[in-house]
Order: structure tokens, then sequence, then C-alpha cells
């Protein structure tokens, strides 16, 4: 029984910092964009993290992946780490902190879809009732911009960022039983950052132009939300169901507000309210057991 609890905790105790960490990475993205452009902050961040995740790796001296494993890790660095946020941090450049992390809901929508598609994970009947009651509320954030109902391209892409990470969800649930969280964590943020590549041109010239305090955003973005946050998010998800695990993303949007409001003194529009509302409704019947 002991043994249990402290699995329990230990499960929660990961989950509650990687929500910590993806809940204030929103905020970061926004107060580095103030120096960096989307793609330069993106592959910054992530040879931060790879370096993080390289010296990790040689103090534990974690063993290299199979062969026939580097398509798949490849293709999990392209659409989790490369393509979510580039897209991430494109859209943020439109969109609030808090609107980002609203729409950041679809998460546990698409990773319930896909979970059912390519994992054989079952949903009861009225947690299709709140995906469908989530996609109402996101289609309102991405069709808003303030207080009125204009299509926002920044939504859009956040948007897209969410599809993406929901498919590295269950892209990788398969190999965590294979490789530990560190491992294939490791794995694939070192190829999201050899693909990001494409946007090192300049950085060098950005770096010595930035703020500090914009660049000491970066790194605590590499850190926090990026090395550590995807090996706890790995361990949280090697243990439970992706549906399940993805469904935890519904908390991030009230954390992000309480962080963007304290460090950006940010406030989302009324409409992103009412949709991010709906949205975590519906999930919330997504993630009921």
């Amino acid at each position: 029984m002991s043994g249990i609890k402290l699995e329990d905790a230990k499960l929660g105790l990961a989950t509650g910092i990687t929500l910590l960490f993806w809940a204030s990475a929103f905020v970061g993205i926004r107060a580095a964009l103030d120096s960096y452009s989307p793609g330069h902050l993106a592959v910054f961040r992530y040879l931060i993290a790879s370096f993080v995740l390289f010296v990790i790796s040689l103090f534990l001296q974690i063993k290299l992946p199979k062969k026939k494993h580097i398509p798949v890790i490849m293709l999990n660095g392209f659409v989790g780490i490369a393509i979510y946020h580039s897209a991430l941090n494109f859209g943020e450049l439109y969109v609030t902190a808090g609107a980002a992390s609203f729409i950041i809901n679809a998460v546990p929508i698409f990773t319930a879809i896909l979970a059912y598609i390519f994992l054989n994970e079952r949903l009861r009947k009225y947690a299709w009732v709140g995906i469908f009651i989530s996609f109402l509320g996101v289609t309102l954030i991405v069709f808003s911009d303030g207080f009125s109902f204009n299509l926002s391209s920044g939504g859009l892409l956040v948007l897209l960022a969410a599809f993406c990470q929901s498919a590295y969800f269950v892209l990788q649930k398969p190999y965590l039983k294979i490789y530990s969280p560190l491992e294939f964590t490791t794995y694939v943020i070192w190829a999201g950052t050899i693909l990001m590549l494409v946007f090192l041109p300049g950085l060098d010239l950005a770096i010595e132009r930035a703020s500090i305090e914009d660049t000491l955003a970066v790194i605590y973005l590499g850190i926090f939300p990026g090395a550590l946050g995807y090996i706890f998010f790995s361990y949280v998800l090697s243990k439970i169901s992706a549906t399940r695990t993805g469904s935890y993303v519904f908390i991030v949007p009230v954390l992000t507000i309480i962080i963007a409001w304290i460090w950006l003194g940010e406030i989302p529009g009324i409409i992103s309210l009412v949709g991010g509302t709906i949205a975590i409704v519906g999930v919330y019947l997504v993630a009921k057991k």
C-alpha cells in the first residue's frame, strides 16, 4: 500500500511540475519575443535544452537508441519539437500568452481522438460530448481577436501547435516501454534541435542585441519547460494513458493567466475567457473517471 501511495505521489508531483513549467513557457515565450524572432527563439531555446540533456546523459551514461528507431525519433522531433515550437512562437506574435494557453486546450481533444485511433484507448460516451464542447470553446478563441470575431492567424498557428503536441504524445507512447522517459526525451529533443538549425543564421547577432532579461527568459525556457518539463511529462505518460495524460493540459491556462498577470501584466479578452471556460468544461468531461 505504501508503495502504491509513493508511486501516486511521484506521479502527482511530476504532473504538477510539468504543468507549472509548461504554463510558464507561454509567458516566457511572449516576453522573449520582444528581442528574438520566433525562429531564433526556438533554436536558441532548444540548443540550451540539448546541452542540458547532453550533460545529464554524460553523467548518467544513457544508452544510444537502436538504429531501427531513429526514423521514429526523428519524426517525434519534427512534430513534437520543431513544428510545435515554431508554430507556437510565431502564433504568440499575434495572441496573448493566456489566449495561446487556452487554445492549447485542444491538445487533450486531439490526443483523445488520436489515441482512440492509434492506441485503441476507448472513451465513454459523455467524454465524446466533452470533446464536442471543447471544440466549440477552442473555435471561439481561434476566431476571436480581442472583443471581435475576426479570424486570427496567430490562433490558427497555436491550434496547429496543439495538434502537433497531441501527435507527439501518441507517437512516443509505445516507445516509453522500450526507453526510459529521460532517454526518449533526450533523443527527441536532440532530433528536433537538429531540424531547427535552419533558424541558426543570425542568432549570434540576435543574442548580442537582446536585453539580458529576454535572454534569461530563453535560458529559463530551455532548461525548465524545455529539458526538464519534457522529461517529467514523458514519465507521466509512461505511467498512464495518453488520453488521461493529455487531459491534464486543461489546468495550464489557469496557471498561465496567473503567471502572465504577474510577469507581463497581461489580461485576456472576454471572448478568450469565455471560449477557454467552455473548453475547460469539455476537457473536464473527457478526463473525468
